[in-house]
């Protein structure tokens, strides 16, 4: 790798991009590769190339094999991409990876090119698309800057507030120590479970234009400071998605918008 950021001069690539932080690869190749590049890399530069290394599981097919170009049993992404969308593909992928190395075995119906593990995340998708257009449809107008942080005053923001702040804790801790398929299902649990099917279904009377003003501004607070944060936290799961939603919230300007 190094060969190809000029080495051995001492080019602007080269000092940029070697050494690198983290390596991630399949356990397979540990030897093959990883092995090798350490030891080439600290016999030329005198440096390894990298500080860690992430070793996850393979992605097998719908019969537990190893997937290989000679077996001709590989699951082609693109198609899979092309119906659930790419999102809903890279959520489940990050999703499954569940502690140490393990293997994913990939739910596929080669036949009709389905997976209901990716249907499922397609159907996340959706659920926050959903979500987050009931939300906005609701905030009259304004952004989450605009509206402010919650000033909070009833049991149900309280609440909702104390789980987004465990969730965010929760998912850095994970994602500091490379647990992401964790990280990935609690963001799922708290987003689904807690904020969509409880505190949404809870605030929908106070958001009535004929109910309390300050209490459905305290709504209207904590709905969009929720939805923000769990935008940020998605954002590396679920890219595009995130993105798209994010730019409508914040009401970003056409000219020169910022990226979530």
């Amino acid at each position: 790798p190094f060969s190809t950021l000029g080495w051995p001069e001492q080019t602007p690539d080269l000092k940029t991009y070697y050494p690198t932080s983290t390596l991630v690869t399949g356990f397979d190749i540990i030897f093959f590769w990883v092995a090798r590049m350490t030891m080439m890399g600290v016999h030329f530069t005198g440096e390894m190339p990298f500080k860690h290394v992430y070793i996850h599981g393979l992605v097998l097919d719908e019969n537990g094999q190893k997937q290989s170009k000679s077996k001709g049993n590989g699951i082609d992404p693109l198609l899979l991409m092309d119906k659930y969308g790419t999102d809903a593909l890279r959520y489940t992928m990050v999703k499954e990876v569940a502690g140490v190395g393990q293997d994913i075995r990939m739910d596929y119906d080669r036949q009709k090119n389905e997976s209901s593990s990716v249907e499922a995340s397609r159907n996340f998708a959706n659920k926050l698309w959903n979500a987050a257009r009931f939300v906005m449809m609701n905030l009259d107008g304004e952004t989450p800057a605009q509206l402010g942080k919650p000033s909070v005053t009833e049991l149900s923001d309280r609440w909702i507030l104390s789980k987004y702040n465990q969730v965010v804790k929760q998912s850095s801790s994970y994602i500091d120590n490379y647990g992401l398929g964790e990280a990935a299902k609690g963001l799922y649990d708290f987003f689904w479970g807690y904020f969509c099917d409880q505190y949404i279904e809870i605030v929908k009377s106070r958001l009535q234009k004929d109910s309390d003003a300050a209490s459905r501004r305290v709504a209207q607070q904590t709905l969009a400071y929720v939805l923000e944060g769990v935008l940020k936290l998605l954002h590396p799961f679920m890219p595009h998605i995130t993105e798209e939603i994010w730019q409508t919230l914040t009401q970003q300007p056409e000219e020169s918008p910022q990226t979530i």
